[in-house]
């Protein structure tokens, strides 16, 4: 047990005053004091001022690009909404148009005006009256009837050459 008394003592005693390098004793340059003031209020994580402002200034250029996608997106499908809502609003007016129209012919009688005002129809037993007036002298009667009839039953290689050689 003397040994174990004697490892307590040597705990308790502290060392001597040579033995330990004494710090405040020392004369400090001044460089190094400024340096050692300087180090304490360096800021977050002990960086400089420069340091600082390029962590920021990187913080914020990844902060711009990680929006700048999103946004840019955003805004083209924005555009692109709008556009379709004018596209929409403009089919919608001509839906109601052609369902006018559809409502005018199932009307019988609309029908048989059509027939007979663009096709020339009549009916069996009358007699057709085309009346020329002032201004239709100019037009001709081909542009108020319907298109020709289809081309003869020829081969589509015979077509296409009729057609260049007419040109």
């Amino acid at each position: 047990m003397p040994e174990a008394d004697r490892d307590r003592r040597r705990r308790r005693t502290p060392s001597p005053p040579a033995a330990r390098p004494d710090r405040a004793r020392r004369p400090a340059s001044p460089s190094r004091a400024r340096t050692r003031a300087g180090a304490g209020t360096g800021g977050a994580f002990g960086m400089s001022g420069t340091r600082r402002a390029a962590l920021l200034a990187m913080v914020l250029c990844a902060l711009a690009l990680s929006i700048a996608v999103p946004l840019r997106t955003y805004l083209a499908q924005r555009d692109e909404l709008s556009q379709v809502t004018a596209q929409q609003g403009q089919l919608a007016i001509e839906v109601a148009k052609l369902e006018q129209r559809q409502a005018e012919l199932n009307d019988p009688a609309q029908v048989e005006a059509e027939a007979r005002k663009r096709l020339h129809y009549v009916r069996p037993g009358e007699t057709p009256y085309i009346v020329q007036l002032p201004g239709d002298a100019e037009r001709t009667p081909e542009e108020e009837r319907p298109a020709k009839a289809p081309a003869e039953d020829t081969s589509w290689y015979e077509q296409l050459w009729q057609s260049v050689a007419k040109k």
